[in-house]
């Protein structure tokens, strides 16, 4: 499996911010995200954002990774993002294994778009 890597841009003028996410993501690697994601939204309203996710290369979730993955939608929750959208390849394992985790956290503002 590949290394874990992300990208992370506030576009204030569609009041988005756009992510992608790609590969395995080590527990550091993880930490890093979030360190690099409390900095970028500590200047937005997020209520006025739609978080959009490219996770078209994102593999399939392992059990090592469930905990820092739902603390990062529990953390998503929190931002209280108008909309978490999640575009991701035709994967029915990766759309149900992201829906369980985000009702896991109860972040009802989630979806999973199939659209790469």
């Amino acid at each position: 499996m590949a290394e874990g890597t992300y990208t992370m841009n506030v576009n204030l003028a569609k009041k988005t911010v756009d992510m992608t996410v790609s590969g395995t993501f080590t527990p550091e690697k993880a930490q890093q995200f979030i360190n690099d994601y409390q900095n970028k939204l500590s200047s937005i309203n997020a209520s006025e954002f739609v978080l959009e996710f490219d996770c078209s290369d994102l593999d399939v979730v392992t059990k090592e990774m469930i905990p820092d993955l739902e603390n990062c939608l529990a953390l998503y929750k929190s931002s209280g993002f108008k909309k978490v959208e999640v575009g991701i390849r035709k994967s029915a394992i990766i759309s149900m294994q992201l829906k369980r985790l985000a009702n896991n956290v109860g972040l009802t503002t989630f979806e999973v778009i199939q659209k790469y």
